[in-house]
């Protein structure tokens, strides 16, 4: 007898299902975009429908530094040799500090580095150093490639190493790759094992090492770029170099005044209180350097939300291991928005003489403010809830003896890592080590690394026996559910879905989940997206519009986002304006005006960041979409001619001429790109699409295999080239290239369904089985399932 065959339930295609259309809104695909930190334009078009939710309430308020009486005319910058008369310790304190030397002029006093005539032989590049009379000057290869002479302009840093900023004409200050190690008193390279050249993005003569834009901003006080897009020059200025007082407190010449006249002026004459009983205001007073973080413009505004000038990252796995750890160079506010400290109302400098930069007090003495045999903060602003009656600095606690590692607090609550070759950072997320969690999320310990090998496994074991009588840790816990969620296991959507529930959750988290969002689309993720709308965190409701941007098309966005049109925040305000531009004049109704004043303030972003290949491919973008198609041609080779290495305006390039009947044109453009960078993966895979277009299949698949090779991490590569093997008939290797691609990037939603539709096809429906049930445990809520 003839066994049943087993019924293979099919998700319905894009093409068939509106499911699909709605939850997964298409980018129009001859648009190639990378725009400057996450920025996105969705360009597409697609079938409006009605909302599945209501529009969100009105946007919660949060308390933001409070600005001075409008009466009371700007401040101005002042000489800060002013301040030193009144704020006597605190100058002394700042007077030496790495704050004071951040930069100065390259002077015989200021130099460290030895320029005796000697030579640093890097890996690709030989670097010279010497000095002409009182000048200090180096001898390397320059953006062409060839040897040359340039001088030194200013210092930048004293410890653990100091780094150099060189003159290269028109204002542009760039920041050379190889430093000096104040320690072992070498010069060493930053990049070590790179093979950086002068063909190398990280090469000190390339926009990446722009100092101007890069740099400058965070060691000196006053800063602007002033850079002059028609001439392509920069005619950067400051008030002073080095961090000083108006760097953080802000232009000081009311403050002057009040001291005259001992008027009533808020905060003495200053646009904000330092001291505010609200931690945010001092914290996002340092995160403006100390956060990784793109600018929204030219310098920033004294009493603003930080995400009023600047647009800080989420957690990213580029940036943090998966329980929040450092691991790109991140600086310290990312890691302490996670920390329990920062939710009660720790601020950076409970911890730190801000004017010193040194600890307030040594050894443990910092965190034994809060964490002691009282069971209570000394700390008037802190939240001391929760707070246990322990001896922390004990051999019980520490399991560690005085004296040795291990025995402070940092060693184990604050591991680190070195950055810039020498520079040792200690993570601020303040963290409980646990080896035998570590190991199963691959993500680093205090434990394991002091204890590296074999005896690792001893101190898992014995870490298991000290914490066996530890109160059980939270359930479900964010790196738990991170693992899930990024490696596509099953109950990944679940555990997303019940991670953004949680009323606890820090901000950065909820953004940095709200980013992943739409990996697993389902009515109850745009429940949850929307219910953010009006979280209090700027970074939260920046993070769930983009996560709605990605699941509807705009018509359909278009209700829940227009609230944020009026977003207290520039960066959401920005960024929701961006994602209705497809819209604009049809679906916004009598929100047309702040939608227009909206777009109006990213446009100005745009241009305030003339400097960047990025910005002038965004501005680009935004003619395109709003009909100023004239201009569109010729930011795409402005973007160019700031960066000649930045693909994207490339390939954009090409796709805009060959759009427009410049067929000859585009070919050309993208062989001369090709030429000039044989590595690059988004040309060879630009390249293989042209081909498709032009029937030579043959080619083109030579070309999109290349982009595959020379990028295997890419998924869009990987599946532009699984789809076209299957169009040429090889279905079997089609398969072949979505398992591997599957397998490095399980969440790949579009190589999922593809390889479910191409077994089928191959009559190889036991695997289809398979792979739709897994689908089914990762997110049974997909609408393609239904």
């Amino acid at each position: 007898m003839r066994k049943p065959t087993k019924k293979v339930v099919k998700p319905a295609p894009d093409s068939r299902s509106p499911s699909l259309t709605r939850y997964f809104y298409p980018v129009a695909a001859t648009v190639l975009l990378l725009v400057l930190a996450g920025l996105w334009f969705f360009l597409g078009s697609s079938k409006p429908m009605p909302p599945l939710v209501p529009a969100p309430a009105p946007i919660a308020k949060v308390a933001a530094p409070a600005a001075l009486p409008a009466r009371q005319p700007p401040a101005t910058l002042v000489d800060e040799q002013q301040c030193q008369g009144c704020h006597q310790q605190q100058a002394q304190d700042w007077q030496g500090s790495h704050h004071q030397l951040a930069m100065q002029p390259a002077t015989a006093d200021t130099m460290l580095g030895d320029f005796d005539n000697v030579s640093f032989k890097g890996e690709t590049e030989t670097t010279r150093f010497l000095r002409k009379g009182n000048e200090f000057w180096v001898n390397t290869p320059g953006i062409d490639g060839k040897p040359a002479d340039f001088k030194v302009a200013y210092t930048f840093g004293i410890a653990p190493l100091q780094q150099y900023l060189i003159e290269v004409g028109e204002g542009r200050l760039q920041a050379l790759g190889v430093a000096w190690d104040t320690e072992k008193q070498r010069w060493f390279h930053l990049y070590p094992g790179q093979g950086v050249n002068f063909k190398n993005p990280l090469h000190w003569s390339k926009p990446s090492q722009n100092a101007n834009f890069m740099c400058v901003e965070c060691h000196t006080t006053g800063y602007k770029r002033n850079f002059d897009a028609a001439t392509n020059t920069f005619n950067s200025q400051w008030n002073s170099l080095g961090v000083g007082c108006q760097a953080c407190h802000g232009p000081a010449s009311n403050h002057l005044e009040w001291t005259a006249k001992k008027t009533d002026l808020i905060h003495a004459g200053f646009a904000v209180d330092l001291k505010d009983k609200n931690a945010t205001v001092e914290i996002e007073t340092c995160a403006r350097c100390h956060a990784r973080r793109a600018p929204l413009g030219d310098g920033y505004t004294v009493g603003k939300r930080l995400m009023d000038d600047y647009l800080p990252s989420v957690l990213t796995r580029e940036l943090y291991a998966l329980d929040g750890k450092i691991k790109d160079e991140v600086f310290e506010h990312g890691s302490f928005a996670q920390s329990k400290m920062f939710d009660k109302g720790v601020r950076c400098s409970n911890c730190h003489n801000p004017h010193s930069n040194q600890l307030k007090a040594p050894g443990n003495g910092v965190c034994l403010q809060c964490h002691n045999t009282a069971g209570k903060t000394a700390v008037e602003t802190v939240d001391g809830r929760g707070l246990q009656a322990k001896n922390y600095d004990s051999l019980e606690h520490t399991r560690h003896a005085p004296g040795q590692p291990g025995s402070q607090c940092i060693d184990c609550h604050m591991p680190g890592k070195f950055y810039m070759g020498n520079d040792f950072r200690h993570d601020h997320s303040f963290s409980i080590p646990n080896p035998e969690r570590a190991k199963k999320l691959g993500t680093p310990d205090a434990c394991l690394t002091c204890h590296q090998g074999k005896a690792g496994d001893k101190v898992t074991e014995q870490f298991k026996l000290w914490s066996a009588n530890s109160l059980p840790l939270e359930a479900p816990r964010y790196d738990d559910s991170l693992w899930l969620i990024r490696s596509g296991q099953p109950g990944a959507a679940d555990a997303l879905y019940q991670q953004l529930q949680r009323s606890n959750l820090p901000a950065i988290q909820r953004a940095t989940l709200l980013a992943e969002l739409p990996l697993y689309p389902s009515e109850q993720a745009l429940k949850l997206a929307t219910k953010d709308l009006t979280h209090p965190a700027p970074q939260v409701r920046d993070l769930a519009a983009r996560a709605i941007s990605a699941f509807l098309p705009p018509a359909e966005r278009a209700p829940l986002l227009i609230p944020l049109l009026k977003d207290p925040v520039k960066a959401v305000r920005i960024g929701v304006a961006r994602d209705l531009l497809s819209v604009a004049g049809t679906a916004l109704g009598n929100a047309e005006a702040d939608w227009d004043s909206a777009i109006a303030e990213y446009e100005a972003v745009q241009n305030s960041l003339g400097e960047r290949a990025e910005a002038n491919l965004n501005l680009a973008m935004l003619y395109q979409a709003s009909g100023r198609t004239t201009l569109v041609e010729p930011s795409l080779r402005t973007a160019l001619l700031r960066d000649p290495d930045f693909y994207p305006a490339l390939v954009t390039l090409v796709q805009w001429l060959g759009a427009n009947g410049r067929a000859d044109e585009a070919k050309a453009v993208l062989d001369q790109g090709l030429q000039a960078h044989p590595d690059a993966a988004l040309l060879h895979h630009t390249q293989g699409l042209a081909l498709i277009r032009s029937g030579n299949k043959t080619q083109a698949l030579a070309s999109l295999r290349k982009a595959t090779e020379l990028e295997p991490q890419s998924g869009q590569f990987g599946y532009v080239y699984a789809v076209a093997l299957h169009d040429a008939g090889h279905v079997d290797q089609a398969c072949q290239q979505l398992e591997a691609l599957l397998k490095v990037q399980p969440t790949n939603r579009n190589a999922r369904l593809s390889l479910i539709q191409f077994y089928l096809e191959n009559g190889q429906e036991p695997k289809a089985q398979v792979l739709l049930q897994g689908w089914k445990k990762m997110n049974m809520g997909d609408p393609a399932l239904k």
